[in-house]
This record gives structure tokens, C-alpha cells and sequence, in this order.
């Protein structure tokens, strides 16, 4: 039986439309994974040329790719920088209700206020 040669998937080598690298970012948006949702930003930056995204987004490139790699944690600015570069927005929408809610809501039953977290004291 002959040995099987592997190699290591580049999600890069496949975002070859700005239609297909939104849509990857959305995804890894829906996931809620804060260290996946800056490497697929970063799977983009690559796929467009890491050095003239950093240059766009006035970061060093070396620091973009250890911010990017998912390892790293980027500022709030950066992601935005770097979405701006890559002519992408950043934007915000309102999640469905959890299902238990819309439940009630639709069945008649009491709807319930969402909890909010415990108010912090001052040191």
C-alpha cells in the first residue's frame, strides 16, 4: 500500500472572491469564537497580501500576523483597520430570541425580561 502525502489546508488559497471572504468572515462571526474569527480575518489579509493589508491598516506585518493567527488577541482598533483595508464593514444585528422566548411569545405564556448582569461595586 502506498503512503498518502498530506498537506495542511490554507483556507487563503480558496478566498479568491470578496463575495466568498465576507461570507467566510460571517461565518466565523455566527461562531462566537473570538480566536477563529480573528484567523479567518487574518485567512483574508493572507489571501490578499498580508504585506499591503498591513500597510493599508498602518500595522507591522509581523505583528498582524501573530494578531491574526487566532493565538493572538487584537485590539478592537486593529479589526477594524484591517476590515476597513479589506473594504469590509463591521456591523451589528440583533440575535433571535432563545427559543424558550419565542415559545411563550407565540403559545400566549408571560414573557419574561432578560436577566441583567449583577452591578459592579467599587473597590
Amino acid at each position: 500500500m502506498a503512503k498518502r502525502k498530506t498537506v495542511a489546508f490554507d483556507a487563503a488559497e480558496f478566498l479568491d472572491t470578496e463575495e466568498a471572504q465576507a461570507a467566510y468572515i460571517q461565518e466565523a462571526c455566527a461562531t462566537g469564537d473570538v480566536a477563529f474569527i480573528a484567523k479567518s480575518i487574518g485567512d483574508v489579509a493572507r489571501a490578499r497580501g498580508m504585506a499591503a493589508i498591513a500597510k493599508e491598516a498602518k500595522v507591522g506585518r509581523e505583528s498582524l500576523y501573530k494578531a491574526l493567527s487566532g493565538d493572538g488577541n487584537p485590539e478592537l482598533g486593529t479589526i477594524i483597520r484591517v476590515l476597513a483595508a479589506l473594504n469590509l464593514t463591521l456591523s451589528v444585528e440583533p440575535q433571535a430570541a432563545p427559543a424558550v422566548m419565542r415559545r411563550e411569545q407565540t403559545t400566549g405564556g408571560t414573557k419574561q425580561a432578560p436577566r441583567r448582569p449583577p452591578a459592579r461595586r467599587a473597590a
